[in-house]
């Protein structure tokens, strides 16, 4: 593309097109993807909060069903009392027989999915098994032993197991053997609690799986029933019915709970659990939802999006480099154009840059090189001809004031093109010239300097691309402190001069200034940056213990002097010259890394300056 820069394209961090580039990336993408975020996590907390809620409600109605399904089983066998005198007495006869069997049969008939009804005589040690509407009947056999059991209550439920015939054994059984769960019933004696029989009800877990098929999605999901010892009464696996579950959440967070119901997450699964007690029956229905079944969908629609900003951060990208380099490209431009102007030549030929406000700023720099042409053509051509000492000497005092003016129109345009960063160091620029252009402030404050000292931090912030930061720390009160003119900046040079590493990205300039307990001001300046070598140091800090060297004029820094460095010793001879002999300038290296350079006025000199 014709507007790139072929012979800066390379981007660099301090450059506007760089800054572009990246602001306008963050500000797209940024928000694209801290809203996906927010979105996800909100959507699959909400995700987690609805489905525990739900699961607990249908856990509720599942156990009212449970419940329910107990009571039923519990009310068809008490209707073995309707015969509780025949089981008292004994009996023998066709007629009997026939009235046992029908209850028998109504018992397995009352509630779905009975599978068998066995039942015990004491009195006359007669067992009788009706399955599937088929009775079998034997005699002089003892009960069976799960029926009679051992437990406190007179109705209670067996854990699930595979059917069996009651020990009947010599009957040859009929139907293959069902997994089921038991109701048994001991028969007492009314009113007595004298037990006159046994009465036991298989219901095929058909009957439970009706209930919990409501409750879950198989294959996806898993839902258990398991009685107070932790048994399992119904789950998916056949293999695991009657077993105990050995899982840690059960163990930890659902045997332990004293909880009726509740919700936790844990292992990458949500559980539910709702407690059922029917009888001397204690149930719990428990519920694993896996938490990657829940994230599903929110899952797909994260990858839709992620894919969605790839197609969008391809077209950013492309759109952002194109808009910052037609942008950038005729900035660049118009810095070779001052560049050329810089070195001498006047007549350069400026050339426009679109329609847009870059544009503009550059018809009205050439309009501005034409006017400064036409001027200098017109009013000092004939006069540089005729005056050439005298011109010189103007020119070294028109020329800066020319330049600082130019500057400050130049950095107006450029705020009111909105590109600040070039406005700062303009102003920063135009600060340094107009303080050196005022020859006849050979005195100034510390707050003067300070100012100066800032301004050419900022320039060379823009040289080295940002690669060290200054920190200065005056105490108020020393701010109007009177000093000779320039004389921080010389120091503070001397770290880009020898210590900045050209690779460094962390280097550091600290100005301090404080009063003396003593008496007197201390300002000290030192960075961390690359050490004098000791043997150089040793050398400097003799020669500047020895200022000045016999027969040395106090100002003389031309090659004849021996001085330790012409801009230590400049400050050092000024800085004498402004407060006396007591003033001193010292230098030192710092650990692990750095150079110190302090500078001592004494209270008494500050006094003799002021009244000066």
């Amino acid at each position: 593309m014709q507007f790139i820069d072929r012979e800066r394209s390379d981007l660099k961090w301090n450059s506007i097109r760089t800054k572009l580039i990246v602001f306008m990336l963050l500000a797209t993408i940024l928000p694209i993807v801290v809203t996906m975020f927010i979105t996800y996590s909100y959507t699959t907390q909400s995700l987690r909060t609805r489905v525990a809620q739900e699961d607990a409600n249908l856990l509720y109605q599942g156990g009212r069903n449970l419940s329910r399904l107990l009571d039923d089983l519990n009310r068809s066998s008490s209707s073995i009392y309707g015969i509780s005198n025949l089981l008292q007495a004994g009996y023998e006869d066709p007629q009997s027989n026939s009235q046992v069997y029908a209850v028998l049969s109504g018992i397995s008939r009352s509630v779905p999915d009975v599978f068998q009804v066995y039942l015990y005589e004491n009195l006359s040690r007669k067992a009788t098994l009706v399955t599937l509407n088929t009775p079998q009947r034997n005699y002089n056999i003892a009960p069976f032993v799960d029926s009679v059991g051992n437990s406190q209550h007179s109705v209670w439920v067996q854990e699930s197991h595979m059917s069996h015939a009651y020990g009947l054994t010599s009957i040859q059984p009929r139907y293959p053997s069902e997994p089921v769960f038991t109701l048994h019933r001991k028969i007492e004696r009314v009113p007595s609690s004298a037990i006159i029989g046994y009465l036991a009800i298989d219901v095929k877990l058909s009957a439970l799986s009706s209930i919990v098929d409501q409750l879950y999605e198989q294959n996806r999901e898993k839902i258990y029933i398991l009685d107070d010892k932790g048994n399992m009464v119904y789950t998916d696996d056949q293999n695991m019915l009657g077993q105990p579950l050995r899982e840690q959440w059960y163990a930890e967070q659902i045997a332990r709970s004293p909880n009726s119901s509740g919700n936790f997450e844990q292992d990458g699964n949500i559980f539910a659990y709702q407690r059922i007690s029917s009888l001397a029956t204690h149930w719990t229905l428990v519920k694993q939802v896996p938490v990657s079944y829940l994230t599903l969908e929110a899952n797909r629609a994260a990858f839709i999006n992620i894919l969605v900003l790839a197609v969008s951060l391809i077209i950013i990208v492309a759109a952002t480099v194109i808009i910052s380099l037609r942008i950038t490209a005729p900035i660049k431009r118009l810095g070779r154009y001052m560049d050329q102007i810089q070195s001498g030549n006047l007549n350069v030929d400026i050339q426009p840059a679109g329609q847009d406000e870059i544009g503009a700023v550059m018809l009205r720099f050439r309009g501005m090189m034409d006017t400064i042409n036409n001027l200098i053509l017109r009013e000092y051509r004939l006069e540089l001809a005729n005056k050439t000492n005298q011109l010189k000497a103007m020119q070294a005092q028109i020329n800066p004031h020319f330049l600082n003016n130019t500057l400050q129109i130049i950095g107006t345009l450029a705020l009111e093109l909105n590109v600040p960063r070039i406005y700062a160091l303009l102003s920063a620029l135009a600060k340094m010239m107009h303080y050196s252009m005022h020859y006849e402030d050979k005195h100034v404050t510390l707050r003067d300097e300070l100012e100066h000292v800032k301004a050419y931090i900022e320039l060379q912030k823009e040289r080295f691309e940002n690669r060290f930061i200054f920190r200065y720390d005056v105490e108020e009160r020393l701010l109007d402190l009177p000093m000779p003119k320039m004389i921080l900046q010389p120091i503070v040079e001397n770290y880009f001069k020898h210590g900045l590493e050209r690779s460094a990205v962390n280097g550091e300039i600290i100005l301090l200034a404080s009063a003396m307990a003593e008496g007197g001001v201390r300002i000290t300046v030192q960075n961390n940056g690359n050490k004098i070598p000791e043997a150089r140091l040793l050398q400097l800090q003799w020669e500047l213990a020895q200022w000045p060297p016999p027969g040395s004029h106090p100002l003389d820094t031309g090659q004849n002097a021996k001085w330790p460095s012409i801009g230590l010793a400049n400050v050092l001879a000024r800085l004498k010259l402004f407060s006396g002999d007591t003033a001193s300038l010292s230098i030192g290296n710092l650990h692990p890394a750095g150079v110190k350079i302090t500078l001592h006025i004494a209270e008494k000199d500050i006094t003799e300056s002021e009244d000066h």
